[in-house]
């Protein structure tokens, strides 16, 4: 059997006035997820300025837990420039990376007052799979 190849990652910015969007298409893996760490501290380094680091994310095919370890990366940089790090258009695949991992709440979504969390299929029951006991 021979494995095929991932897509790779591409990342495209879109830049104005005190905020920069990087619009991510293909896999954030193992391989790919260095171009995104580097690239949004590319933007970080060379725009002091910056306000809101934008992540389009509807693009993505899949992400990894090296995915997951660019997307804490970036929100590390982000925050030590006090700079606000927003993921839009998340696929549901990713809101559940998110929210099974816990870090969800590290990224501004604006969309997360529209939506309802993403669910594995038949999946039935609280969207907490570990929710606190009560009080």
């Amino acid at each position: 059997m021979t494995a095929l190849p991932s897509p790779l990652l591409t990342v495209t910015a879109e830049e104005g006035r005190g905020w920069v969007r990087l619009r991510l298409t293909g896999d954030l893996d193992y391989d790919t997820s260095g171009e995104l760490v580097a690239r949004a501290a590319e933007r970080l380094a060379t725009r002091p300025e910056l306000d809101d680091l934008h992540l389009d994310c509807a693009g993505l095919e899949m992400c990894d837990s090296m995915g997951v370890s660019a997307l804490l990366q970036v929100h590390r940089d982000t925050a030590a420039r006090r700079v606000r790090l927003h993921v839009e258009q998340a696929p549901p695949f990713l809101d559940r990376i998110m929210r099974i991992t816990g870090i969800d709440h590290l990224f501004a979504r604006q969309e997360q007052k529209d939506r309802r969390p993403a669910r594995g299929a038949g999946e039935e029951g609280p969207s907490d799979p570990h929710p606190s006991p009560a009080p």
